[in-house]
């Protein structure tokens, strides 16, 4: 009889398994494959970064110049290792991205479904997983061919492989997400501080694979970085820095505003979201936190993580670009939903913290309409720019486009060892393939030497200084007219220098277009020192 009793049971789980990996699966891969590819600039840096490893160029930007312009050279190693099995360097870069992100993103999507059920709160997982699926922060980073959907999944599986107690998996899942991006150390400083008290309070010896695990990745790229590069640290952390000028809490204001809007209900309601936002949202993340840390201490640093992270960005008042806002999302996602599912399984007199769909079917379906109802007002049917296929609203790549344009006029134009200077280099840089002067210094090292400039040269966050220009002699230049309004544009001696070859219309960033600008003495052997 017993036998009989828990047949049915088991089947009865292992159904709802497979349906629930099916629908997380399917919605990852439809809500990626319908845009399609939507390149955003950076992620050109990385494609040409990796086509010239594959080139036998060496791990560089510009042929010859040892400049760590990413910052996540695990990610762009990754590419060059799948470029390499299907083209070379003539391989589908931001294909093959797409898919290496969607794969990513399927992951996610399962690891938070687990995590929830590890925390006793299996249908809140499985919402949270849904939620990743489709939600515009998500979905616009992978098919926009950026890092995140891999750095996000090398994270999450370290909190999973935490919650289950597989140690080497963990540590060795943190050091990659390191290598990935370096403020992964946001979550994994405090994961490894809670493994060692947990370790402490309980005479526990930590194992020597655990800690080979965590430590061999990270020394063989620091050896190799700081032999090869002069240093580990990415020089794009600096540049970023010393370029952006920005207000005063500029960055903390920008991320209370993200946390406000978590499911981008701004987009229904408009700006009272955000008022409402900023006070439910912390709300249910508490009680939602509350509940885990109960069912499971060492959530903790998963709690941590996006007060964390809006304490680390707000302090240095970096520019946030869109993809900063991305990681702390799948826990605070989580954390929310679980307590709102505390709040409406209560309110129906169900049981939260059990699963049985038919008991908890009114709170359940208002936990699954709240945030996918929302999630989805930010996508649109047919964007108004690139292909017509639907895409998140925020999945913008006019400027890209732009670029692409102008790299098409510029390919028959520049010749060998000629120098492009521009603000915007992933586009440019991986079409014209032409040796680049990185007004930001991302890629360029001698540029940061001509900041910081006066707050007056202003017109938006970013301004190229007028003597970068002048001294460095770019043979061709490519900006935006807002990027040098105040400052070379109105210089005499650099329109004496330089003639306008051609006005591409737009008023992005409020531009009055986009320049292309030609050395009028251009010679070949005019390159970048």
């Amino acid at each position: 009889m017993k036998t009989l009793h828990t047949a049915p049971s088991t089947n009865s789980n292992q159904l709802r398994n497979t349906i629930f990996i099916l629908i997380l699966i399917s919605v990852a891969i439809a809500a990626r494959a319908l845009p399609g590819p939507r390149t955003i600039d950076d992620s050109y840096i990385t494609y040409r970064y990796a086509r010239n490893i594959l080139a036998g160029e060496g791990f560089v930007y510009n042929p010859g110049e040892r400049v760590l312009g990413t910052t996540t050279p695990l990610y762009t190693l990754t590419i060059a290792g799948l470029a390499a099995l299907t083209g070379g360097t003539e391989a589908p870069f931001p294909v093959l991205a797409l898919i290496l992100n969607t794969l990513a993103d399927i992951l996610i999507c399962l690891l938070l479904w687990q995590i929830g059920k590890r925390l006793e709160s299996e249908w809140a997982g499985f919402v949270t997983g849904l939620v990743w699926a489709v939600a515009p922060f998500s979905v616009t980073f992978a098919i926009g061919g950026l890092e995140t959907s891999v750095y996000v999944f090398l994270l999450t599986a370290s909190i999973y492989f935490y919650l289950n107690k597989r140690r080497k998996l963990t540590t060795l899942f943190a050091a990659f997400s390191i290598l990935t991006r370096p403020d992964a150390i946001i979550l994994i400083g405090p994961l490894a501080l809670d493994r060692l008290l947990s370790a402490k309070n309980k005479n526990e010896k930590i194992q020597s694979g655990e800690i080979l695990s965590f430590i061999l990745p990270g020394l063989i790229w620091g050896i190799f970085a700081t032999l090869y590069f002069g240093s580990p640290i990415p020089h794009s952390v600096t540049a970023k820095i010393a370029v952006y000028h920005l207000q005063k809490a500029d960055s903390f204001i920008r991320l209370m505003q993200h946390y406000a809007v978590p499911f981008m209900a701004h987009h229904i309601f408009g700006t009272a979201a955000i008022t409402v936002g900023i006070f439910l949202f912390p709300f249910l993340f508490i009680i939602g936190a509350r509940f885990s840390i109960s069912k499971n201490p060492r959530i903790i640093p998963f709690v941590l993580y996006p007060l964390l992270y809006l304490i680390v960005f707000s302090l240095p008042n970096p520019l946030i670009f869109r993809w900063y806002l991305t990681p702390p999302l799948p826990a605070y996602f989580l954390f929310i939903l679980i307590g709102l599912h505390q709040i409406l399984a209560r309110l129906f007199g169900s049981q939260p913290s059990g699963y049985s769909l038919w008991k908890n079917l009114i709170p359940a379906a208002l936990l699954l309409i709240f945030p996918l109802s929302t999630m989805l007002s930010a996508w649109e049917i047919h964007p108004d720019h690139g292909p017509d296929r639907p895409a998140p609203k925020m999945a913008w790549i006019k400027l890209e486009l732009l670029y692409r344009q102008a790299s098409e006029k510029l390919i028959d134009k520049i010749q060998p060892q000629q120098v492009l200077a521009a603000g915007d280099v992933g586009v440019l840089g991986f079409y014209t393939n032409a040796p680049i002067l990185d007004t930001v210094g991302l890629n360029s090292t001698q540029s940061l030497k001509y900041y910081p400039i006066d707050e007056d040269l202003y017109v938006i966050n970013y301004a190229i200084p007028t003597q970068l220009i002048l001294q460095e002699e770019p043979d061709w230049i490519v900006v935006l007219e807002v990027y040098g309004r105040r400052t070379f544009l109105a210089s005499d001696e650099f329109n004496q220098k330089y003639e306008l070859l051609e006005k591409i219309p737009t008023d992005i960033y409020g531009s009055d277009g986009m320049l292309i600008f030609k050395l009028k003495t251009s010679t070949p052997e005019n390159t970048i020192s």
